[in-house]
């Protein structure tokens, strides 16, 4: 296993990124890419540089001597994020509706205590 390798495995695990993910980043196919990061297939120039840049990195960062992966506590927790793929039209629907009941969540409570006070009275 190449040095390389090593190191995007190393971040991986570290960062607890899964392997599709990079494989949906980097339009390399998910079968392709676990004989890439168990060694058991060569891993080309181009799919060096598709990996690093779906991490969000140079290639150089991973080939470096002194390579350590960076620790979770380092990030602040609004800076860590996922991709969960393309919303379907009805999911974006959902997610409308949940961000007015947001938005509008203190008049819903505020409603409900109303409600209550009403009824005990």
């Amino acid at each position: 296993m190449t040095k390389y390798i090593e190191h995007v495995n190393a971040y991986l695990t570290q960062m607890k990124i899964k392997q599709t993910y990079i494989s949906f980043k980097s339009g390399i196919d998910t079968k392709k890419l676990s004989r890439i990061l168990t060694g058991a297939q060569d891993v080309s120039g181009t799919d060096m540089e598709k990996i690093a840049a779906a991490l969000g990195k140079k290639m150089e960062f991973f080939l470096c001597d002194a390579f350590t992966p960076p620790q979770i506590a380092e990030f602040e927790p609004d800076a860590i994020s996922f991709y969960a793929g393309e919303p379907t039209e009805r999911q974006e629907q959902i997610a409308g509706k949940l961000l007015r009941l947001m938005e509008n969540m203190d008049e819903v409570l505020s409603a409900k205590s109303r409600f209550l006070n009403i009824s005990e009275e």
